[in-house]
């Protein structure tokens, strides 16, 4: 049984299909610029090599007609008909307050994402265009819908209000919502299958490390806090994004550098972050290579996000009432033991003591998983790699009762 996976932005549309009885991808893609110049469809089949195909690609619609033709392709595709997909699971960024699991989509669940326009405006509406895509071109297969923010809506009243007025929160939703739930979920559940655990009693914390990043207290397998915020913008210092600044400071710049609402809003999301301390790159990988040169403002940054994962993981041991495991995930979390190692220094205090060796082991881009704390450690630190298709895949698969 094959369920493919779609994760549909404003001018790309990723997708995987996967064979449920092994989990194994069949093949990847991505397809690149729908609706403008030089679209290009990247397709990854397994255990043949990858294809590209330009073509002209208006919509969404149009690029899911090119994923279907090259996944049926006789010479590089995987199946033999579309007949052969059973379902489709589509990543969709904000379920606002109205959602709070995977669902079966239905008219009522793609009125939710419209309404959530507001609060995810880069994700929502091209979440939903993906899907309206594949109901156009797959219109008698059934389709769920697997929302970021559903793994954090556990949280208690506390962690998730604001100290804004509480007819505000009522009027206007706003509250802490979180992001990367699907992969916060993914890894703490993997992490307690490799120990054989069950949920109940466990303290961790999950730290999805990217050029986005957040990070998540769960405690009996349940998110009780988060990082990330109203929207992705909360938080740790990222790739661009400021992450949490006195929010003085937004009024102070934009009188004094004269900035429109749109310009401040780029300016914290796209100009911040470690990309405007290190006045370099958002890309970790140049800001080590920078420092390692002596690049001052570079190192500034790398300090500057490994001491924030640090603050993060002590609050939350501390909101948890102690710590058993701490699991790092994601493109720097997976791939920089530099940084794994520089966030859990200075947490002795709480049993968390890194073995460096074990740590370097686990080195860029090998996409292992594994533990690399120390045999005296009180506390296990893992590195295990997302897999946020494959969750949206069981998902999909549990919700429609498929087999």
């Amino acid at each position: 049984m094959n369920v493919l996976i779609v994760n549909a932005g404003s001018s790309s549309l990723k997708y995987q299909l996967i064979e449920m009885e092994d989990e194994s991808i069949l093949a990847k893609g991505n397809v690149e610029r729908i609706g403008i110049e030089d679209p290009v469809l990247k397709h990854e089949p397994m255990g043949k090599p990858e294809v590209k195909i330009s073509k002209d690609i208006k919509d969404h619609t149009k690029a899911m007609e090119l994923v279907i033709e090259t996944l049926v392709h006789p010479e590089y595709g995987v199946i033999k008909s579309m007949d052969e997909i059973a379902a489709v699971g589509h990543r969709v960024l904000h379920g606002g307050d109205k959602i709070f699991e995977s669902v079966v989509v239905d008219e009522e669940v793609k009125k939710v994402i419209k309404e959530n326009f507001e609060l995810g405006p880069l994700h929502n509406p091209a979440n939903l265009m993906g899907i309206e895509a594949c109901e156009q071109v797959m219109p008698n297969t059934p389709m769920v819908a697997v929302f970021d923010t559903a793994f954090h809506q556990t949280m208690p009243p506390e962690a998730y209000t604001y100290a804004i007025p509480y007819e505000d929160y009522e009027k206007y939703s706003i509250r802490r919502y979180g992001f990367h739930g699907t992969s916060h979920r993914y890894v703490s559940k993997r992490l307690l299958k490799l120990l054989n655990k069950d949920a109940e009693g466990t303290k961790m914390v999950t730290c999805h490390l990217g050029n986005g990043s957040s990070i998540a207290a769960v405690k009996d397998g349940k998110c009780i806090d988060t990082s990330m915020g109203l929207t992705p913008l909360e938080g740790l210092p990222m790739g661009s994004r400021c992450g949490s600044i006195d929010p003085a400071i937004v009024t102070c710049l934009m009188e004094r550098k004269k900035l429109s609402t749109d310009e401040m809003n780029i300016y914290m999301n796209k100009k911040s972050g470690v990309l405007g301390v290190s006045g370099i790159s958002s890309d970790f990988r140049d800001l080590e290579a920078a420092a390692a040169d002596g690049h001052e403002r570079a190192q500034l940054a790398l300090n500057m996000f490994s001491y924030s994962v640090k603050k993060y993981i002590g609050a939350y041991a501390a909101a948890m009432g102690g710590l058993d495991y701490i699991v790092f995930t994601a493109g720097i979390g997976e791939n920089t033991p530099s940084i794994r190692e520089d966030a859990c220094s200075g947490l002795e205090y709480l049993g968390v003591k890194i073995d460096k060796t074990k740590n370097n082991e686990i080195a860029a881009g090998c996409g292992a998983e594994g533990e690399i704390s120390a045999s005296d450690s009180k506390v296990g630190v893992y590195v295990i790699p997302t897999n946020e298709e494959l969750m949206i895949a069981r998902d999909t698969v549990e919700l429609l009762g498929l087999k």
